[in-house]
Formats: structure tokens, sequence, C-alpha cells
């Protein structure tokens, strides 16, 4: 078996590609051949060590994957070999094999491909658990998705939609406005070209959104907090753009609002049943087609580096996906 390992973590130029050894499971725990895995946004600050959980050195980046189990520990019964599985471990995806505890495995039914079960457990758990957990969402309401272009943007989009809430995706290009649109976003904003606030005060007629959707932060934050409807509520996903915004907490007062926080690994930890019942949902969904991946691109597993660079370009629409063949 062969893995990208990060020995120190400065950055994406010291991950190195080399072989390992051959691993056998152990109690509770599956061997997967990785067909294939996603970059995520925390896979890249896990090996510049800017991530709020730091791996022990060396490790494998790459938090989620999907492939074959090939191999199952004793006590593992819920899995069998030859099964298709999803996991979301946080480390272990960017390689030929990995060693899996069973317990974070999602078994896929027949028809749920590879490619679309390495982009989803993140982004659609994420976004599912923000949206109808967190923000407790309704039909009717609105909700500002803002980096909506990106890959817990794009699925906020379509489980929003799946609820039955009106959409208004705010991102930075016209074509990234067009893919929005083409998930079902009722309205988009190109704050790169348009003033943030008034449009959203124009496309809500000054009401501003029930749920505001904030995986981006930055300077865009502000805005949308000071845009947001009485008893609105702001989803705080994650920091995309670096800085993580000083808010002023008196707008909070001001319009009855709730500052919400969304952190997807701790949620399945503290509340394993309800993560269940989230995913269960979520997989339905997938096979119904409420819900689907948007892949930008595949690249092969050697072309790491290379994906890191593009994500890093901001120019990505969905999810990169990295494939063994």
């Amino acid at each position: 078996m062969h893995a990208w390992i990060c020995q120190d973590a400065v950055g994406v130029d010291a991950l190195t590609w080399a072989e390992l050894p051959e691993a056998e499971p152990k109690s509770g725990e599956v061997l997967i051949a990785i067909k294939a895995a996603s970059l995520n946004f925390p896979d890249l600050l896990m090996v510049q060590n800017k991530y709020q959980i730091k791996p022990p050195l060396p490790f494998v980046p790459g938090a989620e994957y999907a492939g074959v189990v090939q191999a199952v520990g004793d006590g593992v019964t819920h899995l069998r070999i030859g099964q298709d599985v999803a996991c979301l471990s946080g480390t272990g995806g960017f390689a030929t094999h990995v060693l899996a505890p069973a317990a974070l495995c999602l078994a896929l039914p027949a028809g749920f491909s590879h490619t679309d079960a390495a982009a989803f457990i993140m982004t659609y758990g994420t976004s599912h658990h923000a949206l109808v957990d967190r923000a407790q969402l309704k039909a009717g309401e609105t909700v500002l998705v803002l980096g909506a272009a990106g890959g817990v943007g794009t699925a906020a989009i379509q489980i929003a939609k799946a609820v039955g809430a009106k959409v208004i995706a705010a991102t930075s290009s016209d074509d990234k406005c067009s893919l929005c649109q083409s998930l079902g976003a009722d309205a988009t904003i190109n704050y790169q070209s348009q003033n943030l606030r008034e449009a959203i005060k124009e496309l809500t007629r000054g009401k501003g959104p029930d749920v505001v959707y904030d995986p981006v932060g930055g300077e865009s934050a502000e805005l949308a907090l000071r845009s947001i409807a009485w008893r609105g509520r702001y989803l705080v996903i994650g920091f995309a753009a670096g800085p993580i915004p000083a808010l002023p907490w008196n707008l909070l007062l001001l319009k009855g609002a709730s500052l919400v926080g969304v952190f997807l690994g701790e949620f399945a930890r503290r509340e394993p049943l309800a993560y269940a019942a989230t995913m269960k949902e979520l997989v339905q969904w997938y096979a119904q087609g409420k819900v689907k991946p948007v892949i930008d691109q595949t690249l092969p597993m050697s072309a790491l580096k290379q994906a890191f660079a593009i994500m890093g370009s901001r120019s990505v629409k969905g999810k990169l996906v990295l494939v063994n063949t």
C-alpha cells in the first residue's frame, strides 16, 4: 500500500508519496481499498498545522474517502468483505488503502458511486446538521448561502430546497451564480460585482434572510449579519476566507438573532444516534435525486499537490476528487 505522508506539518510541499507495510485490521477496524477521496478545506489546514485538530506526526491526510472493504477486524458485524463504503475518519484518505474505524463507515447502497460517496459525508452531513438540526429550517423560510458554489455551499442549496426553503446563493462570479441556479437557487448575488447588503435587501424586500449559512467568514460576515431577519439564525460553518470575523454582538440583540456554531465531527461523536439518522435521510435523498455532489473534476491520487493548488485558487465549483485506478 502507498500513501501521502505528512512528516512535518509545514505545508503541502512537504508531503511525500511513500510505500507503507501491509496492514491488518484490529478489533473494530476494517481495511478499505480506497477508490476515491475528496479534498476538504480542513485537509489543507491540517497539513499546514492550522486546524483545531492536530494529528500526531507522521500522518496520512485525507478526511473523507470511499472504497471497498478488504478485511474486517474482530467485533465488526455490520460490514462485510467486498462491501462498498464511505468514511469520514479525519485522516488516512490520500492513499491506496486505509485502516478505518468500522463505526465511522457508511455502507453504500447499490448505485451510489465511489466518486459521489467520497464527496458526500462531510459536505452534506455538515449542511444537513446546520440547516435541519441547528437552524430548524422550515419550508417557506429564506436562506442566504455564502460561498454557495463550493462543496458545502452546493450541498446547502440542495438541502434547503429539499426542505422547501427559498435560497439566495451568494458567490464570486457569474459562472458560479449560474451553477447555483442550476442547483435550484431562487436568486443569486455576485458579491464581486454587486453590493451584498443592498442585494440582500432588494431580494428579501427589506426583511432579510431567516438563516445565513456561512462557511466563508471574512468581510462578508458582518454585512450578512446586519442583513439578517428578526429571529434569524446565523450558522457559523467555517472560515474559508481566512480571517475569523469579529462581529458586533449588539446586532444579535437588536435582531433577536442567534449565532449558531456547526461542527459535524463533534455532533457525530456526542450524538451518534442523531448523526446516524441524518446520514440515513441523506442517503435516501440521494437515491431520490434530491441531492447529488457537484464534482468539479477528478484527478489521479498522484496529483494531490496539484489538487491542493487548484483548491487554493478558489476556482473550484463543488468538490475535487482524487481517484485510484
